[in-house]
């Protein structure tokens, strides 16, 4: 693919000579504004070979130039290597974002284009006010990737099923009548969903359109009298499905028609949409007349908040995946110190193996990251067929992985001892568990958000004048996407929304420490927002934590830990090993034992 890079951008300049483009801007997105892409829109990816989940392009007669975040830096300096596209790294000194970059390349009268299916309407509207203030035209229709690209891959075509009530716990009908009241509440006669996540969770619907993510490609427009889903109907062939969708008020109609439906909205419509979550060229179809309500979709927040009949499935979602992940490890710990040749793309097969052994398991959350020594330095690293990393008996194996199942999502870190370790190592390791306890023991008031509590995490590995580039939480949603809004915990940013944690919001705790060529540390669990009382200074929230699997003691300094430290181990450890153990069997039981072993003093 590699090779064919300089080829596509030198199409794509003469496309953008034709039509009098100096600039050509390609972010990874679709219309959906989804995290990951159906293969119809890679397109960053087929024209700059850079093959990483976050990145914007840009191609200039004479230049091009990728920006992403320091996760990617190694990947996509390996990936740009021939292809004529210079690196440019976000958020580090003397190094500018790809918008002010723009508005000091271009000239005054030049013209930029991007397709609007690819910006958010915000995103779009930024864009444009900041070039514009410089002179520099902005042009959201002209579709010149898509121009270039002539042999794209079809739209997927995966069915579209019903979650089953017991495992939705609600109602179609109940939902579309608490959006229907927040619209109200709104102002708004219609509103307008393009977030697949949104769609799914709102019609009690999955599908298999977005790897890794049971969504599926639609937009929704909720009026006062009915209800249209803009879908490919062959997906939906389920006679009873179709019945039960029409019963609840459900229009299908095809995908495309979307466009047609927002043209034709009549002068009187008061239309809700999300401006972050709908793209641009959606907006650009609504007609002038149309009063447009900006708002967050009320679904985001209503998904968010898992109720406790969720939470019940989840609990026991947890278990199962739990109990898969003792088995795995236990295989590929005993496996490497036995001398068994097993590779990082075995501990992808064997993880998932055993998670489909268990009820209700779909398929992973998300591409498995199975880095063994310095690999586990690169956040998203991902093991490739061609170059298989034999694990060896010394050092740290990083598994980020997670399963989707009919009854929640899961998401869990875990990092191997396979031998011997350096004092570094240990060190990095127990530092980072250090910071994961931290966070999970936290109370907190009423209203706190996650970019307060993030130094929680952060302190013990600032101690030791270190830091890590990526956020310490997200969202996760309820057998949907693995990462899901609004809530998160991250450090704070210049204009950044701070969204209050709420009981019943799930998110990771995922602190880490990576060094480059040598190893990465990542400790992740997955938490639910709890009532903790309330005092004469109000209400107080705390963590409950969901993930059931040991750490490995063998990698901690253990003179390190506190009292209150070892205490907190000490008993997460009992209760997996309360939990999982009556799960398995002799060998696996035995060495879940050996993991949970108390902390001495």
């Amino acid at each position: 693919m590699k090779n064919s890079i300089p080829q596509r951008l030198t199409q794509l300049r003469k496309a953008m000579d034709q039509h009098g483009i100096a600039a050509c801007l390609i972010p990874t997105a679709d219309p959906h504004l989804s995290e990951y892409l159906p293969e119809y829109w890679a397109i960053r990816a087929w024209f700059s070979g850079f093959s990483g989940s976050a990145g914007t392009l840009i191609v200039m007669a004479d230049y091009a130039g990728l920006w992403t975040d320091s996760r990617y830096f190694e990947q996509a300096e390996r990936e740009l290597t021939g292809t004529g596209i210079e690196l440019q790294r976000l958020r580090v000194a003397h190094t500018p974002e790809h918008l002010s970059w723009l508005t000091e390349h271009l000239q005054t009268g030049q013209c930029l284009a991007c397709s609007g299916e690819m910006l958010s309407r915000n995103a779009a509207q930024q864009l444009q006010d900041s070039l514009q203030a410089k002179g520099i035209h902005t042009d959201f229709r002209t579709d010149l990737p898509g121009w270039v690209w002539k042999q794209r891959p079809a739209l997927p075509t995966a069915a579209i099923v019903e979650h089953p009530e017991a495992f939705a716990c609600a109602h179609r009908g109940d939902r579309l009548q608490a959006l229907r009241i927040t619209m109200q509440q709104a102002g708004a006669s219609h509103h307008l969903l393009s977030s697949l996540d949104d769609i799914a969770w709102i019609t009690q619907l999955r599908g298999g359109d977005i790897e890794y993510n049971p969504v599926f490609l639609a937009h929704l427009l909720v009026g006062p009298d009915s209800i249209q889903l803009f879908i490919d109907p062959a997906k939906l062939s389920d006679t009873d499905l179709l019945d039960a969708l029409r019963a609840d008020g459900l229009v299908i109609r095809p995908y495309e028609a979307i466009d047609e439906a927002l043209i034709s909205l009549s002068r009187d419509t008061r239309l809700l949409f999300d401006p972050e979550r709908i793209c641009m060229s959606l907006a650009l179809r609504i007609p002038d007349a149309v009063q447009q309500i900006e708002a967050p979709n009320p679904s985001t927040a209503m998904k968010a908040r898992k109720s406790p009949c969720e939470l019940d499935h989840w609990r026991e979602v947890m278990r199962c995946d739990g109990a898969a992940l003792v088995r795995a490890f236990r295989q590929i710990d005993d496996g490497v110190r036995a001398g068994k040749t097993l590779t990082e793309l075995d501990v992808d097969e064997i993880v998932t193996r055993e998670r489909r052994r268990e009820s209700n398991f779909v398929g992973p959350s998300f591409a498995t990251i199975a880095g063994y020594a310095g690999n586990a330095a690169l956040p998203h690293y991902q093991a490739l067929p061609e170059h298989p990393t034999q694990l060896q008996p010394h050092g740290l194996l990083l598994v980020d992985s997670g399963g989707q199942y009919q009854g929640g999502t899961t998401d869990i870190t875990r990092v191997w001892s396979l031998g011997p370790l350096t004092d570094q190592e240990r060190l990095d390791y127990t530092v980072v568990l250090q910071g994961m306890i931290a966070l999970s023991r936290a109370h907190f008031p009423s209203g706190a958000s996650g970019p307060q509590l993030d130094a929680l995490e952060r302190a013990p590995i600032w101690a030791e004048q270190a830091d890590y580039g990526h956020g310490t939480g997200h969202g996760v949603g309820y057998f949907l996407n693995v990462h899901e809004g609004p809530h998160g915990i991250r450090p704070p940013s210049s204009g950044g929304t701070l969204v209050p944690l709420q009981t019943g919001m799930v998110v990771s705790i995922e602190p880490g420490l990576y060094r480059p060529g040598q190893h990465g540390i990542r400790h992740e669990n997955l938490v639910v927002v709890s009532d903790n009382g309330s005092s004469e200074f109000g209400q107080f929230l705390a963590f409950e934590t969901l993930s059931l699997c040991p750490f490995d003691t063998r990698a901690l300094q253990n003179e390190r830990f506190s009292a209150t430290e070892r205490n907190w181990l000490n008993t997460y450890h009992a209760r997996v090993f309360e939990v999982l153990a009556p799960r398995l069997q002799a060998a696996d039981r035995s060495w879940l034992e050996a993991r949970c072993a108390p902390l001495s003093p």
